[in-house]
């Protein structure tokens, strides 16, 4: 089989990368390559900033109607590729491809449809000052700006990016991972045929460390956007913060999701279940620290593993699957260390723990992992403390407010936490004590791009959504008027 060929995308052109060299992008459902992807290096890099900085000037004098006419003919584009876009979106990360469809896909049209309207709507701060002198507050547009997005949601978390970015006019060179780079090569081709003028957005692909530090590092390149890992984002803040550069990091989550014994349990643990296996457990939002109410735990956690048990794990190309491959083989086997240490802590694997049954011939050497529950560990053990971003999920009992909230904050993460519960009071008190930058109540994952998304503590600095992004991605003048 020829493997595709993925190419650099930068000053309007689909070009080779500087060095030449290339290496494989793996089908993880199949564990076998199927595609090339660029070994880019700085001199792509240099080349992306220069052609983004080159095009800064006239896009971000190109009026909003503009700028968003053009934003929202990009959405079109997605949205009229909706299908093969997920069917390449399940390839490339081994998501189940109704998941890329409903969700993924979907989410990148809200993604650029949002910020291309939202633009239309904005407005200025004005405050009178003592003696008849006028201030207002002017937006402006950074200039060349980075975008960096992880492999577990490519092509939704590459839009949420760009997209605010180009509505406020500045240019871009986004680096997508290099584990999943497929669906940002045609995202570049949708852009391009949208009529984004060339420099406007540059996609450089390689490997991390070789193209992310001279990308963050550049010092043309004014503010970076990050979503990944906790060690990776702490490396890019090392770097860039002493440039005084702009900086939003969406880092890392080890969530608890909190049920007390008077919630809909019917609905807790049909929600419980996605949010610990959605996506293969690789979203940095799922609820991976399971807490119960001591007097519901042992039915909670007999339904919880029944539940479990019914997921369809199957090829992810195949429609009817629930639970696809995980995104790499050193994935795998991180995932596979961890339910060990989880055994080695004392804690029982009450159903999964490893690979299934072959699934087929095209996917007997892929990259599968049953959904793992486990039981009988403290919270300070390292398998609660630390992110497996997995198909692994641990359950724990406790009595009363006080030693759940103190168990859901026993964490060096603050990402997200969903709670459980009919009692509105109880709600709003735990909601308001967790150490969480999102809390959910009775649901999980409900998006509204307006709100402001971020974490605490070791899951990021920064928020992201609505107006945040919009400001993040702009700079503010104040103009004084003397009247």
């Amino acid at each position: 089989m020829e493997l595709i060929k993925i190419l650099q995308f930068i000053d309007g052109a689909f070009v080779e990368p500087a060095s030449g060299a290339y290496f494989d992008d793996v089908d993880p459902a199949a564990g076998a390559p199927y595609a090339l992807v660029p070994d880019g290096n700085a001199e792509d890099i240099e080349r992306a900033v220069a052609a983004a900085k080159r095009a800064f000037p006239a896009w971000s004098q190109t009026g909003t109607a503009e700028r968003s006419r053009i934003l929202l003919a990009i959405a079109d584009g997605i949205e009229r590729e909706l299908d093969q876009l997920a069917r390449i979106e399940s390839q490339d990360n081994g998501k189940p491809v109704a998941l890329a469809r409903s969700s993924d896909i979907p989410r990148a049209v809200a993604n650029f449809r949002f910020f291309a309207t939202a633009i239309l709507h904005g407005s200025s701060e004005l405050h009178p000052a003592d003696g008849g002198g006028l201030n207002y507050t002017l937006r402006r547009p950074l200039g060349v700006v980075a975008c960096i997005s992880p492999w577990n949601l490519p092509l939704y978390l590459l839009t949420w990016k760009i997209a605010p970015a180009l509505a406020t006019g500045n240019t871009v060179v986004a680096k997508p991972s290099e584990i999943t780079p497929m669906t940002a090569f045609h995202f570049a081709r949708i852009a391009k045929a949208s009529g984004l003028p060339a420099g406007v957005l540059n996609i450089v692909h390689g490997i991390g460390p070789k193209v992310g530090p001279p990308l963050t590092g550049h010092p043309d390149v004014k503010a970076v956007s990050f979503t990944g890992g906790t060690a990776t984002g702490a490396s890019i803040a090392s770097l860039v913060a002493p440039k005084f550069k702009k900086l939003s990091l969406e880092l890392g989550g080890k969530n608890p999701n909190v049920v007390f014994a008077d919630a809909d349990m019917d609905e807790a643990i049909k929600t419980s279940v996605r949010s610990s296996f959605q996506n293969q457990g690789q979203i940095c939002l799922c609820g991976s620290r399971i807490l119960v109410e001591a007097s519901a735990y042992p039915a909670f956690l007999e339904r919880f593993v029944q539940a479990t048990g019914t997921l369809r794990q199957g090829d992810p190309l195949d429609p009817a699957t629930e639970q696809g491959a995980v995104v790499s083989k050193a994935h795998f086997d991180k995932i596979m260390s961890y339910i060990k240490l989880a055994q080695d802590e004392g804690g029982k694997v009450l159903c999964g723990g490893g690979p299934p049954e072959p699934i087929s011939e095209r996917c007997k050497n892929g990259y599968f992992i049953r959904p793992t529950v486990i039981i009988g560990l403290p919270m300070s053990c390292r398998t609660n403390q630390e992110e497996i971003f997995g198909p692994v999920v641990t359950i724990a009992p406790f009595s009363g407010e006080d030693e759940a909230v103190a168990a859901a904050n026993a964490s060096p993460y603050g990402l997200s936490a969903s709670v459980w519960t009919q009692n509105l009071a109880r709600a709003h008190r735990v909601a308001d004590r967790i150490e969480a930058g999102t809390v959910w109540i009775n649901c999980w994952m409900v998006r509204d791009l307006r709100v402001p998304f971020g974490g605490v503590k070791g899951s990021g600095v920064g928020r992201e959504g609505g107006e945040h992004s919009l400001n993040f991605f702009t700079e503010p003048k104040n103009v004084c008027v003397k009247v």
